[in-house]
């Protein structure tokens, strides 16, 4: 191959690697704003098309407008809904509802699982924040997961952890398993960390990261580093 090509060709997959570096985190960005800027548009539609039918306007009827509308009116909701289900009345109605929606049989399931990861994602608890390592997909490779639930074998009693985990660069897929917590590894990441490792791939996260599983108690916690030396 010509010098002078070769070196036109590295220059040009060096610049290019450099961009895609560079414009890679932005796009991710984009695309995940886009999609909540995109459904809080959608949600909030039907009720833009009301009140256009009720007050005509020729600057209000544009795609852009419509689109801003519905995105204030959604937040709107959203921080009433928010309001009233944080005072006393709001939460007992709010109960109400989920109990209504609890006797449907297939929405009581999808709704209830829901509710569930929500509540763990969004727990304020360490305890419940629990981000690990386990042996995916082969032994010795480890992938992130989050903990998020224990419970006991039925045959022999030994503690078994329910670990979530997603992929990378997209995280709403992800696989479930159910396995003894002696093969699980607990690190000291947050939830934002592990999960910016996620949406970047690994190229944002923590500087030293726990990968040796420590002894496991009898309840299923690591023991204290102290212990482990």
């Amino acid at each position: 191959m010509d010098p002078v090509l070769g070196k036109t060709l590295r220059s040009l997959q060096r610049n290019i690697l450099a961009g895609v570096i560079t414009i890679g985190p932005l796009f991710v960005t984009y695309l995940i704003f886009s999609f909540l800027f995109t459904t809080l548009a959608k949600a909030g539609l039907p009720l833009v098309h009301f009140f256009l039918a009720v007050f005509p306007s020729n600057w209000l009827g544009t795609p852009f407008m419509e689109s801003v509308l519905a995105i204030l009116l959604t937040l709107a909701v959203l921080y009433v809904v928010g309001s009233v289900t944080s005072e006393v009345i709001g939460r007992q109605i709010f109960q109400l509802f989920e109990s209504a929606l609890e006797r449907l049989p297939f929405i009581a399931k999808v709704y209830t699982s829901v509710r569930q990861l929500i509540d763990t994602m969004m727990a304020k608890k360490p305890s419940s924040q629990r981000v690990v390592l386990v042996d995916f997909p082969i032994v010795g490779q480890k992938s992130i997961g989050f903990l998020t639930r224990t419970m006991a074998d039925t045959d022999t009693g030994e503690i078994l952890a329910a670990v979530l985990l997603p992929n990378a660069i997209n995280p709403t897929s992800a696989f479930l398993q159910v396995l003894p917590m002696s093969r699980v590894t607990e690190t000291a990441m947050t939830m934002e960390q592990a999960m910016s490792m996620l949406l970047t791939g690994g190229a944002v996260g923590p500087d030293t990261i726990r990968y040796s599983s420590p002894p496991i108690t009898t309840d299923g916690a690591a023991l204290p580093e102290s212990q482990t030396k």
